[in-house]
């Protein structure tokens, strides 16, 4: 085995244009959270025509609401640890394939019950397909320009689910609500064909496990011709090893500070997003709006994927850790002058866009610096488990504004106490950068290679 051509596979994906297969790559991963988005918020969108077709009053729908949710922590924390172990390639046309079959046969649900069960292994499939798709994506970026495909990757989110909106409100009408779910799962399953036919397994993934040298070869080869000569492969790390895989890298005493802090920042994120949709327009209405301008004003809220890739640009020239602290730090402020803008529309118009795209921008950063935090044997889980405990975090939101409002508290006290919670993912952040601050750096001392 010569060294002469023993490739270094990070440097070689540096080094190349971004290929028509990267490319092909992107696409295959930004469908696949677009329909993620699409899923999980269909159900939000064909609730009322449940409550008429099958007589069941609005709290009842609660448990379907929240099922997804539940089923979304529950993929992102299972799927981690098995596509550190399994592959990328594996874990997600499994998670497609659960995702779009159970939405496909949630379309023929005779019950509220029936229907929460489907909802539950819906989520699991999409909350195992998100974090794969981010650190596939991850590990086939060249490091300058990762933050900001991941981010625009991200874009497919709020893309999917606003899509679906406007989907769900000319289909219902036409063809029903099942047809929205039809709809939902037959488009995972047609994007199958794809994957299996062109999802190559991550590179990194590949040597970090020893496959066979023939295998890293042809998929770096779709990148460029220059990889047929190469007879062996190596890795660099920036970030340090700890000899483990997944849960242990991880919890390891070298990344334990920066994953709870991602933990805690991602959380506290989702506390704010949930909070605000799902209560905006009932809050707004009892401050004052009609109902229509309450629904109009809160629609303003998740928009904001173009900051998301203007975020990703900073990240990838800047300390990635204080760009996003500085989001969620001005995302605290502009929710907490929500809260004393009621009286004046078109302020509250402004403030409620600007808190959005602030709020969106920050929250869909972060699967991007959990990305470039782990080194690849638990990437896959330390993206996927920041994902799954930031779920709860979602689920947290809608309860604490459910208790502010028993306990009566004004309209800017509902508002100040949830924007504390940005002011705790700043924090978070900050403490991850001092825990370790190389981190920041986008090339790293080589710690750790390996050849076939």
């Amino acid at each position: 085995m010569s060294r002469s051509t023993a490739v270094n596979v990070q440097t070689f994906i540096n080094e190349h244009p971004f290929s028509p297969f990267q490319w092909l790559i992107f696409f295959m991963c930004f469908v696949i959270v677009l329909l993620d988005g699409f899923d999980t918020a269909a159900i939000g969108f064909i609730a009322p025509s449940l409550i008429g077709e099958w007589g069941i009053s609005k709290p009842a729908l609660a448990p379907v609401l929240s099922a997804a949710l539940f089923g979304l922590a529950c993929g992102a924390l299972v799927s981690g640890p098995l596509s550190d172990r399994l592959g990328r390639r594996l874990m997600l046309i499994g998670s497609v394939l659960l995702f779009g079959a159970m939405c496909l046969a949630s379309a023929f649900s005779t019950g509220i019950e029936q229907l929460t069960i489907l909802r539950f292994v819906t989520g699991v499939g999409l909350g195992a397909a998100m974090p794969n798709a981010v650190t596939m994506m991850g590990e086939y970026c060249p490091d300058r320009r990762r933050a900001t495909l991941i981010n625009l990757m991200f874009c497919g989110f709020p893309l999917g689910a606003a899509f679906g909106g406007f989907l769900a409100a000319w289909m219902i009408p036409h063809f029903g609500w099942r047809s929205v779910l039809l709809l939902g799962g037959i488009t995972p399953l047609l994007l199958l064909i794809l994957l299996l036919s062109q999802m190559p397994e991550s590179v990194r993934y590949m040597v970090a496990n020893r496959k066979p040298t023939e295998r890293i070869r042809t998929a770096l080869a779709r990148i460029s011709g220059d990889a047929v000569h190469a007879n062996a492969f190596t890795m660099t790390e920036s970030a340090p090893q700890t000899g483990g895989k997944g849960l242990a890298v991880v919890l390891s005493r070298s990344y334990i500070v920066g994953s709870v802090m991602l933990w805690v920042a991602y959380f506290m994120g989702l506390v704010i997003f949930y909070a605000s949709i799902n209560w905006m327009p009932i809050l707004l209405k009892d401050a004052g709006l009609t109902p229509q301008r309450a629904t109009l004003i809160s629609a303003l809220f998740p928009l904001g994927g173009v900051g998301a890739v203007l975020c990703g640009v900073l990240m990838d020239r800047f300390n990635a850790n204080r760009i996003i602290a500085a989001c969620y730090a001005l995302t605290a402020v502009s929710v907490y002058f929500i809260g004393q803008a009621a009286g004046n529309v078109g302020a509250l118009v402004f403030i409620v866009f600007v808190a959005g795209v602030l709020m969106n921008t920050a929250q869909s950063s972060m699967p991007a610096l959990a990305a470039a935090f782990y080194p690849t044997e638990g990437r896959g889980t330390g993206v996927a488990w920041m994902l799954g405990i930031g779920r709860f975090g979602g689920i947290a939101g809608s309860f604490l504004v459910a208790e502010l409002t028993r306990r009566h508290f004004t309209f800017g006290g509902i508002f100040a106490t949830v924007a504390v919670a940005g002011l705790l993912s700043c924090v978070a952040l900050l403490i991850k950068q001092a825990a370790r601050p190389h981190v920041a750096a986008t090339t790293g001392a080589k710690t750790e290679s390996f050849g076939h």
